[in-house]
């Protein structure tokens, strides 16, 4: 690692002298010294610098529910980290303190990916999540750590807007054993307005996810009122996710609470997430959680055959375990979809800040 940051990858020279930057859609051009939409990709002389390798905003070990991953391995503890910076420009950004921040000097725990593959294992986690802000924009870093972690049989998971390039998309995705992806809402419009981006991309990333790997995978949707809750808007979406990635596919409806540039909408009502919930159900979706309130029954996985609660949750705590083998139904044996253990962790819903210190 140089002094100025990390030799990138994905990009190519323009004609006209420009660099362009191939990691996700937004396609920025960037004159020397320049950086990307993201803030942390640069152009320094004929090279990509990615300014924030080996650099994060914070280590904590987290529940794996809080991703939110309700069916890899419950009730396991992650070791969660992330960078600064963001390709997205959301104005109901619910992290928008690490993922708005163009202040490198906030960036004060340094770790390499071979410490952070041994801090996971000596605090005997079983994965590793990059998270907070989303890691497509530190790629190269995450899928250096996921080699390490995956060196010591600790698995990756990545928490995501989902908004890459294809070729990006095929070497990060190499390396992750499990994803959560942002689904921000159905309509180009809402994500052009409210976050600069473009819905496609998402949906591509989506699809490959399904279709042409082996990575384990649950969708969010943080659902504002007025915004993308309306029954049209979410009965197509949950068609679509029927249609193109299949009905086992968790999704989470996420409460929206008031921050970053949308401090004039109120907080979510959970009759709001139940009415999503219902919709979901109804289109053939079975395995359909509510999140950041209290609400056990959207929080409870159910055997899809014969409705018995199978993983029963208090917020990140699991009450009750009754999955047998790998992950079926002791009542009726059908299998669920997902990654399990013969038991579930015992981590619960602690959050432990922890520091990395580099081993030799």
């Amino acid at each position: 690692m140089r002094e100025s940051g990390y030799k990138a990858c994905y990009w190519h020279m323009l004609e006209d002298g420009r660099m362009q930057c191939d990691l996700c859609p937004r396609d920025c051009r960037l004159h020397e010294g320049q950086r990307g939409a993201c803030f942390v990709r640069m152009r320094a002389g004929d090279e990509m610098l990615l300014t924030t390798y080996g650099r994060s905003s914070g280590f904590c070990i987290d529940p794996i529910e809080k991703k939110p991953l309700y069916h890899f391995y419950p009730g396991t503890s992650v070791l969660s980290f992330g960078t600064s910076g963001c390709n997205l420009a959301c104005k109901f950004c619910q992290n928008w303190d690490i993922s708005k921040s163009k202040d490198m000097d906030r960036l004060m725990d340094q770790a390499s990916p071979e410490a952070i593959a041994v801090a996971a294992e000596q605090s005997g986690c079983k994965s590793v999540a990059f998270t907070y802000n989303d890691p497509v924009i530190f790629a190269e870093y995450a899928m250096d750590v996921a080699d390490a972690c995956h060196a010591r049989d600790i698995k990756t998971v990545a928490v995501t807007a989902g908004y890459m390039h294809d070729a990006a998309r095929r070497d990060f995705y190499a390396k992750m054993d499990a994803a959560n992806v942002d689904l921000k809402a159905f309509s180009e419009e809402f994500y052009f307005k409210l976050t600069g981006a473009h819905l496609q991309p998402v949906l591509d990333t989506l699809r490959y996810l399904k279709h042409e790997t082996n990575v384990w995978f649950e969708i969010t949707t943080l659902l504002i009122p007025g915004e993308n809750d309306s029954d049209e808007e979410l009965t197509a979406m949950c068609q679509w996710i029927a249609r193109e990635l299949g009905p086992e596919v968790p999704l989470h409806f996420s409460a929206f609470h008031p921050d970053y540039k949308m401090t004039d909408i109120p907080a979510t009502p959970l009759p709001v997430l139940l009415r999503a919930r219902q919709i979901a159900q109804r289109e053939g979706l079975r395995h359909v959680y509510t999140g950041n309130v209290h609400n056990q029954e959207g929080d409870t996985t159910f055997c899809p055959g014969c409705q018995t609660p199978l993983v029963v949750r208090d917020w990140y705590n699991i009450e009750r375990y009754l999955l047998t083998g790998k992950g079926h139904c002791p009542v009726c044996d059908v299998a669920i979809a997902g990654r399990f253990d013969e038991r579930a962790g015992g981590f619960g819903r602690k959050r432990i800040p922890i520091a990395i210190r580099e081993y030799t």
